[in-house]
């Protein structure tokens, strides 16, 4: 999560969410020698504790926290630290994210004597979180490396960019053990790569691999697995740099455009560009292009 550019400076405060301590320390020794502060975190409450106590401006967050709770973190993050500017979700080890624990979900079928009792509420909240990441006006980027599985797909998916190292494999498994789609499949997949291949991956359960996931249209592209981080990191620092304002907008757009007409759709490009035209950031813009310099965006 980066608020403001992710150069060295004072301000670039990080924090860093992993549960895997020797990674946690790798990656946090290459993230301090890109000219972050890292403060590391290994739990939830810990992440939580050093967010208010460092006030970070920008986060790395492991998606597979032990039971779902990096998906807590994500949405907490977001409450009490408003001015984030760009989110990378991520996994470590083989796995981005293999999807919804069957044991967890045999436990509460045995313990509550009914299935709906890990479909109702546990579903709910990660249908919640779907929501969160499609409507907060900031970018989110995926860094998906080996198994995406399932939900984890569809969270990827549900991501405005999607970068993956060539050993991911994508699936959309529901069908194997006689579920459907869940956290938004049936909707971002097929608007992706049509309704057909939508159609085919949905029914069968196959496995893609990430080259094949770049042709369809779901992924952006493919990065070798030890530039994957390196990738996500320097995309959030030009998302983060840049007039997080517009680019909030572009992304209501890009969200109104499938339901909307195209009478519709010139009306809202009409009001944003008029919400963009009255910011700080439009002012500095094009003072930058009539001084020929780079443009010092804030956000505002």
């Amino acid at each position: 999560v980066a608020e403001g550019p992710m150069t060295a400076n004072a301000a670039d405060t990080l924090l860093l969410v992993e549960d895997d301590a020797v990674f946690r320390a790798a990656l946090g020794r290459a993230l301090t020698h890109r000219g972050f502060h890292v403060v590391e975190a290994g739990t939830v409450a810990e992440a939580l504790t050093q967010a208010r106590r460092s006030a970070p401006g920008n986060a790395v967050l492991d998606l597979r926290l032990p039971d779902g709770s990096g998906l807590d973190l994500l949405g907490e993050l977001l409450r009490i630290a408003p001015a984030l500017r760009a989110v990378i979700l991520t996994g470590s080890g083989r796995a981005f994210c293999s999807g919804g624990d069957l044991r967890e979900m045999r436990s509460m079928w045995e313990k509550e004597g009914r299935i709906e009792a890990f479909l109702e509420e546990p579903l709910k909240a990660l249908h919640d979180v779907i929501l969160l990441i499609r409507e907060a006006p900031i970018p989110f980027i995926a860094a998906v490396n080996g198994i995406c599985a399932g939900a984890g797909t569809n969270f990827a998916l549900a991501c405005d960019i999607v970068f993956a190292s060539g050993d991911a494999v994508f699936n959309e498994a529901f069908v194997r053990i006689g579920l459907s789609p869940d956290c938004g499949g049936t909707y971002f997949l097929p608007r992706a790569i049509g309704e057909k291949l939508a159609a085919e991956l949905f029914m069968t359960g196959e496995s893609v691999s990430a080259e094949r996931a770049a042709q369809f249209g779901m992924i952006n592209r493919v990065v070798d697995a030890e530039n994957l981080m390196t990738e996500a990191l320097e995309t959030a620092e030009k998302l983060a740099a840049g007039p997080t304002g517009a680019i909030g907008r572009i992304k209501k757009m890009l969200n109104a455009s499938f339901a909307n007409d195209l009478r519709s759709q010139l009306a809202l490009e009409h009001q944003c560009q008029i919400e963009s035209g009255r910011s700080a950031d439009f002012k500095e813009g094009v003072a930058a292009f009539f001084e020929k310099r780079t443009p010092n965006f804030s956000g505002k």
